[in-house]
């Protein structure tokens, strides 16, 4: 799994297209935090989505395997006064919590544990950590995307500020890749670029998969959805919505 290292002081420029706003609502949706106050957001990050939750009512906490995430996420949470305790955790050892009423891993964060035996420890965890009743909410890479999308690369973007070329080829795994990117990012004061380069592995498994694991494990009431709609999956969808009940 990736730790992320010096991408996470460039992350968030990266990730203005993600409607967060959207993930917290399908949550409260179905978890409203009057209801289900406990929250832990696997694979928190910077902390962006963690804070809307808090906002929303929730109690959250975080884990995430970066320490250089952690401490973004932790300053964003005291600038706003709000205590969030952080754990520098890797979400398939996951140990230390119980009776959560929510559990979160957002923005296809579990595509970074890429071993069979590690996504299966992950939920088996998570699932003894939630209190009966409790709830689940992930999102995955479609096997569409991993196998396709992904892989008519090379990818560019370039703001003026972060400029980036990321180039992705087939992992070792079945529905896996292997994201090679290259930063270059402007100082404020030298107006130097800088260069960086990032290598992250993700791994997708199928719909069929997930609700073999979750149910093995005890999960109950299933809930599939695609790309930030409640509607079905289909062939062509690029991000997959899990909901389960323990």
């Amino acid at each position: 799994m990736s730790s992320y290292e010096r991408f996470a002081h460039v992350y968030d420029e990266l990730q203005t297209d993600i409607p967060y706003s959207l993930y917290v609502e399908w949550v409260l949706q179905h978890a409203p935090s009057s209801q289900f106050p406990n929250l832990l957001d696997i694979g928190c990050g910077t902390g962006v989505l963690g804070l809307l939750f808090a906002q929303a009512g929730y109690k959250v906490s975080g884990i995430d395997l970066s320490e250089d995430m952690l401490s973004i996420a932790a300053e964003r949470f005291a600038e706003a006064d709000l205590q969030v305790p952080l754990y520098c955790m890797s979400m398939d050892e996951l140990e230390g919590f119980e009776a959560l009423d929510v559990v979160t891993i957002a923005i296809d964060s579990l595509n970074y544990v890429v071993e069979e035996k590690a996504v299966y420890s992950t939920l088996q965890r998570i699932f003894d950590a939630l209190r009966d009743g409790g709830q689940l909410f992930f999102d995955v890479h479609s096997l569409f995307k991993m196998n396709d999308i992904f892989l008519d690369g090379p990818f560019t973007y370039d703001d003026g500020d972060i400029s980036y070329v990321w180039h992705t080829e087939p992992g070792d795994f079945d529905h896996s890749v292997v994201h090679q990117m290259t930063f270059y990012v402007r100082d404020a004061v030298s107006e130097l670029y800088e260069r960086f380069d990032e290598e992250h592995i993700q791994r997708t498994f199928s719909i069929e998969q997930y609700m073999t694991w979750l149910r093995a494990i005890g999960f109950t009431h299933v809930e599939v959805t695609a790309d930030f709609t409640d509607e079905a999956p289909e062939y062509e969808s690029e991000r997959i919505f899990i909901r389960a009940v323990k």
